[in-house]
């Protein structure tokens, strides 16, 4: 079988990059002759919140990747649907997340399937995203046309897709597997020195980029508990600020966390995740919104104990009083959690549901599942 994926890759930098990636790594291990097709121009500058779209790691190994797309481009589209095509894949794989990328991809697709035999499979990370737009309206249902089939990373983005889908194409929900390349489980008072932080403290951790429907607001508020200052208790915050960071200190500063918080504002590189996580006693994930995270799937590849909030897909993946918790996001209930899990001493227990739990995440399931969606979509034809 010869499988091609269309998305973000190496040299872009991100969550969605590193899966595709990790993706293709599967494939290439179970023999399967894979390559990868990203954009030579993902995102125009002046449309990228960040500092740099560009990863500081090195090429994965054993993975052919070609920087092809160019996503504002419509004649690139249809370039690069025939290049893709000579290819003569059985099947491309397209990694989709944002409205944005809807008319490419879809132009692509239909490109490819006019010229080959290839089955075009929607990999959907979300199918709305989670900073609406006038786009969300427009884009996403020329997607979903061009597509045979549907793989998604949680049953809410399963919904999405249903609710566009006016054809019954086959779909699957196969849960986020783990982000397993960011390093080795070490010594946590180990990952606190390298962090150059105060032994004496345990610590939480908010991580990844900074934005509304993250909540870190509702984290800080809750952090403000006053029954956090009996325990030797910190909170880090790392990750890059795609919102004004200004609000963020200004709350700190006014609930008198200032030598409480640790923020470390920029993006964390892959060498350094690890770092982060095994400082931590519990990942914390306050989000207003959700589908599903690969953060969740970060903490459980380093066993440690989780707080999500009972939005989106987040709960389908954290049994709740199991691996952590799962609370509504508001800044006392987060609070009452974060308390109960230092003041009852659940980390051992935590720790040993989460290494439990972790083994339902493997990425043979993705690859698998990817595989069983194409051969139904074929019975289809």
């Amino acid at each position: 079988m010869k499988v091609v994926i269309v998305g973000t890759s190496f040299p872009y930098r991100g969550g969605i990059a590193a899966f595709s990636d990790r993706l293709a790594q599967e494939f290439v291990k179970e023999n399967v002759d894979v390559e990868i097709v990203t954009f030579k121009l993902q995102y125009p500058s002046f449309l990228f919140p960040g500092k740099t779209q560009y990863s500081d790691a090195d090429a994965p190994a054993n993975i052919t990747i070609s920087e092809m797309i160019n996503s504002i481009c419509p004649t690139n589209w249809l370039k690069v649907g025939c290049e893709i095509s000579r290819k003569n894949p059985d099947v491309v794989i397209f990694t989709y997340w944002m409205s944005f990328f809807a008319p490419c991809f879809g132009t692509i697709a239909r490109v490819i399937k006019r010229k080959c035999h290839a089955k075009c499979i929607g990999l959907i990370h979300n199918m709305m995203p989670h900073e609406k737009s006038v786009l969300d309206k427009m884009f996403p249902p020329y997607f979903v046309k061009a597509m045979d089939g549907f793989v998604a990373l949680s049953k809410s983005v399963l919904s999405d897709v249903e609710s566009l889908d006016k054809n019954g194409k086959p779909k699957a929900f196969t849960p986020h597997p783990l982000y397993d390349h960011f390093g080795n489980i070490e010594d946590k008072a180990v990952a606190i020195k390298k962090l150059g932080l105060d032994e004496k403290y345990h610590y939480m951790l908010f991580f990844g980029l900074v934005r509304a429907y993250k909540g870190l607001d509702l984290l800080i508020d809750a952090f403000a508990d006053e029954r956090f200052r009996k325990m030797n208790v910190k909170l880090i915050v790392a990750g890059e600020f795609y919102d004004d960071e200004k609000p963020y200190f200004e709350q700190i500063e006014r609930l008198g966390l200032k030598d409480c918080v640790v923020i470390n504002n920029r993006y964390i590189s892959d060498a350094d995740v690890k770092d982060y996580f095994n400082a931590a006693d519990i990942i914390v994930q306050p989000y207003k919104s959700a589908t599903q995270s690969g953060v969740t799937q970060i903490a459980y590849h380093f066993e440690k104990p989780m707080l999500v909030t009972n939005v989106g897909g987040l709960k389908e993946i954290i049994p709740n009083g199991k691996v952590g918790y799962v609370v509504e996001p508001q800044p006392s209930a987060i609070a009452d959690a974060l308390v109960d899990f230092y003041e009852n001493e659940r980390f051992a227990t935590f720790t040993e549901g989460v290494k439990e739990e972790k083994k339902k995440y493997a990425w043979s399931n993705m690859a698998a599942a990817i595989i069983n969606l194409t051969e139904n979509s074929c019975n289809l034809c």
